[in-house]
């Protein structure tokens, strides 16, 4: 009986730091996220972020209520004195997205709700510069920022691992886009889309 206790009470110790740690870590997510989104002029409640590797253009950003962001997320808005618009990124509610997203708008990019992406997004309306013979003479890091169009991601998207969304492209409610996909054109509602570059697969029709 007495090695039954020493042993159980052993067990309890070997417990008990870990549960510790993953409390005191819960905290320390929920003290990140507050702080996070205080910087950001629209943000919602319930916004959880475990790490923000980059953060620009807070003022442009807005993001809804229970949406959450995985470690080492960019998130930039651009805004230059060439530019005559500002730049929009409107993420709406309930949504999840993986470790290290990037998400960036010289122009505008919508998130409908419920959108979930697997790690190593790129969401993406811009690029450095033009691709003519004048332009590639100039470094790329020099070329200014342009956008060929905004980029509209409807609601319940899926978006699957290290998929890259180009500029100018919609995505309807409830798409599929599978891992490793590039897309460059629109994806209609309730398709599967998949490929370089991404190509409707499968479409699902209301029976």
């Amino acid at each position: 009986m007495k090695t039954t206790i020493i042993l159980l009470l052993k067990s309890c110790l070997r417990l008990f730091p870990y549960r510790l740690f993953i409390y005191l870590r819960s905290i320390k997510n929920s003290l990140y996220s507050i702080w996070i989104a205080q910087q950001i002029n629209n943000c919602g409640n319930k916004v959880r972020f475990v790490s923000v590797a980059s953060l620009r253009g807070n003022k442009f950003i807005e993001i809804g209520n229970n949406t959450s962001f995985g470690k080492d997320l960019y998130l930039t808005a651009w805004k230059f004195d060439y530019s005559s618009t500002d730049p929009i990124i409107k993420i709406g509610e309930k949504c999840s997205f993986g470790a290290y997203n990037h998400i960036t708008s010289f122009n505008k990019i919508i998130i409908g709700d419920g959108c979930l992406t697997g790690k190593w997004v790129t969401i993406t309306d811009n690029s450095h510069g033009e691709t003519d013979y004048q332009s590639l003479h100039i470094m790329p890091a020099k070329r200014i920022v342009i956008s060929k169009g905004s980029v509209i991601i409807g609601k319940n998207v899926w978006i699957g691992d290290k998929v890259t969304i180009l500029p100018g492209v919609t995505i309807g409610d409830g798409a599929v886009i599978g891992a490793n996909s590039i897309v460059t054109k629109d994806i209609p509602s309730y398709c599967i889309a998949a490929g370089n570059p991404a190509k409707i697969i499968k479409r699902c029709l209301q029976e």
